[in-house]
């Protein structure tokens, strides 16, 4: 209009009129000035509104109102009114128009609706829903389709749980594979209840079936969310009969990435619906395979090489009669069951932590040497930390060399000090029972030694078959049977619990459920954490017969270990546990309220769900009871472990609690949720709780400082070279008191876990929770009554390594770049004794000459490319910048100790370098590591790190492999110590003390 209008007052008149042209001409020039005359409109609004509602009128003008009277609402902030009358005026609420009113509204409508159709589902009736409100909400999400906003389209579409429109979006999208795996990381962050959550992973597996060529390494992460082994077995099947090796190869690549979820039942359920090979010769065959497979681990002689010969050669014997597709089979079968079984990755990983083991003796001996003979709790600690140290190495060289110490212990700490074999030894499932041998409880007349030791013995058996227990089962059961001594049912009960983990196995479940009802306090607290060990996850009704119990007995011991069994229970269940998280919050025993935060936090882990921190938050600061409180804290890093990021800033104000029960909960919900990453959050708002007025906040945030900087380079954050010198000068302070001293030596341990070659991960790489890592810590978080617990955090711990594959499960020698300063990722430099104690002391000192040699050496090296076997394991300690190490091709970075000045500023710090399978990539490094073009594998999926599968591009020429047998203790049944040390010192100059170095002149 050319006319310039000052006022809506005449168009307003004009509505009075009775013609109805008039009144039209009115609303449509009102609905053009509405924007700048609605506080004048607004008097008004109930005239506008008879003409909506007035009968008489045509629809056009009717519609033409609604808008009007919905513009006027919109700016008086009434949006629901607004919303209703928008819905009034039909089409002429235009979505694709640009406007805030629009953009307003449509956001409006969108929640509208989705709040309709989560609370139907939530009650389980239809959803009455207006049906032009669902007519809006249709076009908003056809228009974005149409626009090519598919991931907008799909939000809204999970959001309003309308899967009809996902499927829709994801099948139109340009690029469907990297679609799905957005919505799969949708369905997992923003999804909150899990019987939905499921719906939608069903609905993109029925969406990834239809495709041509199908990811099959997602849709089998999408069944095992769904818990659906058939449709895993099948896929698996029918790629290995594929006469494409590349097939076999994404099998067993599906099969590493199932097994790094540590779901063992799951697994042993694809397993077994594998069928067999087809034709008569091969089933006279397949009984003996079995059979070498049930008893894998019961005969200590059985070594893998064994089992494998029998496969192979039985397969080869029925080769003429047998089809050589189904002989191809049958052999790929053998593998793929050794792997889905946890055997393989088992043998893999202890392989390579024996290999890379990189732990420093020196920081034991100084520890060993500060703590005083009657200081038990001291002496306790630093035979966890020793373990700790260890685990997973098979390297008990500081046991071996200090025995007359190691006897000292007495009662319980001599239980630990066996079971700490158990963490040492981890996954050596060939010879599990022939080390412990010496300490199992012996068949027979006659007590055999002390029933700690024999507990401790059973305990560590569980610990090195943990959750993966078929072999050692039925052993722990007959041990847990025939014996009535607490201590020796309490150490077989956790045993059995560990192997056993998740099976759900009804006659384990009764033989611990007899121990229970002995109602002895120390075999009761066992039997209680065991029974959840046992069920875990599984949410069976076994829970309200375990509350039944805590309520009758008198013990707190047996009431605790029950109140964290039933939190095990529940694990994952998320809103399906919410009856039994109420029932234990709202108990009159603190015992159980505990028991109750426990299971919020694994109910709800690694959700990040707002209803579990609000009520965790809750408790954290009205509850009675300290514990209570304290668990509230450290709760909220379970459920928040999946955006560690989060926690420091959730928990930072209850870090400066009064309360010192909830600092210290705050320091370890942290430790837990941060495991690993180096966040530097985290270690600010840890750094001032070790320095707590209080000793167990010290010891608390000394445990959790290391957790959270396990794997990070003193390089990448100065701040861990500063905790490292803090915890010596705590552990060598002889007015330090007990508690965080014990805080200071486990950190040590836990900073240095696994021969530095591990680190905390409750997360596997596809973002599925890892089981067994998350119930460790769970368990591991009670040391705070039961030390022994402590070993549990060893569960947690998931080797930072590369390991690639070729197809006959080998690892072969290949090169690849990390695109990083070596020294980012380095391990940690060997410490150094001080210059006052005699020379022999010192751990290897590198001269520049020496060095010299080295460099030269190395570039010899490089060039000749090194094929040889036997360098195999040497080579891949150099590949990496290793500390100690005695080979020849050895960074001069390194040559750190007595070196002149000017040598080191001779050569810039590269900015690659090159790593050889298997190689150890920490968490950090993971984004920095390349593969190389013109290499000869190629990895089947670009991962970063873990089990990788190899495609091999010149098959014809020879392989050269690295790792190629087990460490030889594991090879010799006897598990001689004397072999075992040899080996040790030769494969990797493992903590032997060097030898004096050669006469030389000392110049300053």
């Amino acid at each position: 209009m050319a006319t310039k209008v000052s006022s809506a007052g005449g168009l307003l008149a004009m509505l009075n009129e009775s013609h109805p042209m008039l009144k039209f001409h009115a609303l449509s020039n009102l609905n053009a000035f509405v924007d700048y005359f609605w506080p004048e409109i607004s008097t008004s609004v109930p005239i506008i509104e008879s003409l909506y509602e007035d009968e008489e009128f045509d629809q056009r003008q009717r519609q033409l109102a609604a808008l009007l009277v919905s513009k006027v609402f919109y700016y008086l902030g009434e949006l629901n009114d607004s919303l209703s009358y928008a819905l009034g005026a039909g089409p002429l609420f235009d979505v694709s128009e640009d406007s805030d009113y629009v953009h307003t509204l449509l956001a409006k409508a969108i929640d509208e609706y989705a709040s309709l159709k989560s609370k139907a589902a939530e009650s389980n009736n239809e959803a009455l829903v207006d049906p032009r409100l669902e007519a809006i909400v249709e076009r908003m999400l056809d228009k974005c389709i149409v626009d090519g906003r598919y991931q907008q389209a799909m939000g809204m579409a999970v959001e309003c749980r309308r899967l009809d429109k996902l499927e829709e979006a994801i099948t139109r999208s340009d690029n469907v594979h990297g679609t799905l795996s957005y919505c799969i990381n949708i369905s997992h962050s923003f999804v909150n209840r899990r019987e939905y959550r499921h719906e939608v992973l069903r609905r993109l597996v029925k969406v990834y079936q239809k495709l041509p060529s199908p990811d099959y390494l997602s849709i089998c992460q999408c069944l095992m969310f769904l818990d659906e082994p058939e449709g895993v077995a099948s896929i698996l099947e029918k790629l290995l009969r594929s006469e494409n090796k590349d097939d076999a190869l994404l099998a067993f690549q599906i099969a590493f990435d199932l097994v790094e979820n540590e779901h063992q039942a799951f697994l042993l359920n694809v397993r077994d619906r594998l069928s067999n090979p087809r034709s008569q010769p091969s089933e006279s065959v397949q009984p003996g395979n079995n059979d070498t497979d049930s008893t894998q681990n019961g005969n200590p002689g059985a070594s893998e090489d064994v089992e494998m010969a029998d496969g192979s050669h039985a397969s080869n014997g029925s080769l003429h009669e047998m089809d050589p597709i189904e002989a191809s089979y049958a052999e790929r079968l053998t593998k793929i069951k050794g792997v889905l079984s946890g055997e393989t990755s088992i043998q893999l990983t202890l392989q390579f932590l024996y290999s890379h083991n990189k732990s420093d003796l020196l920081i034991l001996k100084t520890i060993k040497q500060s703590v005083e003979m009657r200081n038990s709790v001291c002496h306790s600690a630093t035979i966890y930390a020793n373990a700790i140290m260890h685990a997973g190495t098979t390297v008990d060289t500081f046991l071996r060399e200090n025995l007359d110490w190691l006897s000292r212990a007495t009662n319980w700490a001599k239980f630990s000090a066996t079971a700490g074999l158990g963490v040492i030894h981890r996954g050596h499932l060939q010879q599990g029972r022939s080390l412990m041998a010496p300490y199992l409880p012996q068949s027979g007349a006659g007590g055999g030694g002390s029933p700690y030791s024999e507990g401790g013995a059973l305990y560590a058996l569980g610990l090195i078959h943990a959750n993966h227990g078929e072999g050692i089962k039925q052993f722990l059961r007959d041990s847990l049977r025939s014996s009535n001594v607490e201590v020796i049912q309490h150490g077989a009960c956790l045993g059995l619990g560990l192997a056993a983990l998740g099976t759900a196995d009804e006659d384990v479940y009764d033989d611990i459920k007899n121990v229970l009802y002995t109602d002895s306090a120390v075999a009761g607290e066992a039997a209680g954490i065991s029974m959840g060990l046992l069920m875990v996850g599984t949410s069976s009704e076994k829970a309200s017969e375990m509350l039944a119990y805590a309520h009758e007995t008198q013990h707190e011991k047996i009431i605790r270990g029950l109140a964290l069994g039933i939190a095990l229970t529940v694990y994952g269940r998320e809103e399906e546990a919410d009856t039994l998280i109420e029932q234990m919050t709202r108990d009159q025993d603190p015992i159980l309220r505990y028991g109750g935060m426990y299971a919020l936090a694994l109910a709800y882990q690694g959700t990040a769900n707002n209803k579990a921190i609000r009520q965790l938050l809750h408790f954290a600061v009205s509850d009675v009871s300290d514990d209570v409180r304290r668990t509230a804290v450290l709760a909220l890093g379970f459920v928040l472990y999946s955006e560690p990021e989060q926690t420091p800033r959730i928990v930072s104000l209850l870090s400066e609690s009064y309360n010192p029960h909830v600092r210290y909960g705050a320091a370890l919900a942290v430790g837990i949720s941060c495991a690993g990453t180096g966040l530097s959050e985290a270690i600010s708002l840890l750094e001032p709780l070790t320095s707590d007025v209080v000793d167990f906040v010290r010891q608390g945030a000394l445990i959790a400082m290391a957790m959270v900087m396990v794997q990070i380079s003193e390089s990448s954050d100065s701040r861990v070279g500063t905790f490292r010198r803090q915890l010596e000068k705590i552990i060598l302070d002889k007015h330090e008191d007990t508690m965080s001293k014990m805080g200071a030596i486990l950190a040590s341990g836990i900073l240095d876990a696994g021969g530095r070659n591990v680190t905390i991960r409750l997360l596997s790489k596809t973002k599925h929770d890892k089981v067994t890592a998350v119930v460790g810590l769970a368990v591991f978080s009670q040391f705070w009554y039961w030390y022994p617990l402590i070993y549990f955090v060893s569960l947690s711990f998931s080797p930072t390594a590369f390991i690639g594959l070729n197809y006959d499960l080998k690892v072969p020698r290949f090169e690849f770049l990390s695109h990083a300063k070596p020294s980012l990722f380095e391990y940690p430099r060997p410490t150094t004794v001080p210059t006052a104690t005699s020379t022999v002391k010192l751990p290897t000192a590198v001269l520049s000459t020496s060095a010299k040699a080295k460099a030269r050496a190395k570039k010899e090296a490089e060039q000749k490319g090194n094929a040889e076997k036997s360098a195999g394991a040497e080579s891949s300690s150099t590949s990496q910048s290793s500390g100690r190490g005695k080979s020849s091709a050895e960074k001069d970075g390194d040559s750190m100790q007595v070196d002149s000045p000017s040598e080191k500023k001779a050569e810039p710090e590269a900015s690659f370098e090159n790593l050889t399978n298997p190689a150890r990539v920490v968490p950090a490094q993971e984004k920095f590591i390349k593969f190389l073009e013109e290499s000869r594998y190629v990895p089947v999926k670009l991962a970063p790190s873990g089990f990788v599968l190899l495609k091999d591009l010149r098959p014809t020429e020879p392989e050269v492999l690295s790792l190629t047998d087990t460490p030889s203790s594991t090879a010799s049944p006897a598990s001689g110590s004397a072999t075992g040390q040899q080996a040790a010192a030769s494969a990797m100059a493992v903590d032997e003390e060097p030898q004096p170095p050669q006469p030389f002149e000392y110049t300053s």
